[in-house]
This record gives C-alpha cells, structure tokens and sequence, in this order.
C-alpha cells in the first residue's frame, strides 16, 4: 500500500474537500505557473505536426474490418436506406393523394 507523505513528514492524508489555506494557496500558485502548459509554448507548426502525428497514432488503434465484415455492413445499409425509401415514397404519395382530395 502507497501512502502519501505530507510536508510535515506525517503519513495522514487530509479528508475529500478539507485542505489548509496554506496548500490551496500553494495549488493555486502552481497551476498559475503552469497555465501556457506544453501546447502554448509551440508554434502553430509544430501544433499542427502533433495534431496529425496524433491522428495517425488514433488510426493505428482502429480495428479495421475485414472484406467479409465490410460486405455484410454495406448489405445492411442498402437494405436499410431501400426500406427508408420506400416508407418515404409511401408517405410522400399518401399526403399527395390527401391533397389532391381536400383542394381537388
């Protein structure tokens, strides 16, 4: 077990939602310091090459799928969008054939 040694050498870790003034100022000057952080010390070059390096790396990580998988997938979706079309030309005609009627 890891146990948290505080500035006063003691093994005690403050409770959630109770600090010292004195740490809360300490916290605050820190995070004050470390605003720009590593992002706002690089150019919009630099920015842009990490940018993309860091697509690359998401993309290695994708779990592509195979040719029998992709066929299935595109068979579904035709299938589907088939169907939509054919709710939609149903409705379409019927609100047609309403209108036709009431304005004749």
């Amino acid at each position: 077990m890891t146990e948290a040694i505080g500035s006063t050498g003691s093994t005690a870790t403050p409770e959630s939602g109770r600090s010292t003034e004195a740490t809360e100022g300490a916290l605050d000057s820190q995070a004050k310091k470390k605003r720009g952080g590593k992002r706002g010390k690089k150019g919009p070059f630099a920015r842009m090459g990490l940018f993309y390096r860091q697509i690359v790396a998401e993309l290695r990580k994708v779990v592509w799928p195979n040719r029998n998988d992709l066929m299935s997938y595109t068979t579904v979706v035709i299938a589907f969008v088939a169907v939509m079309i054919g709710i939609v030309t149903v409705i379409d005609w019927g609100f047609t054939e309403l209108v036709k009627y009431v304005f004749g």
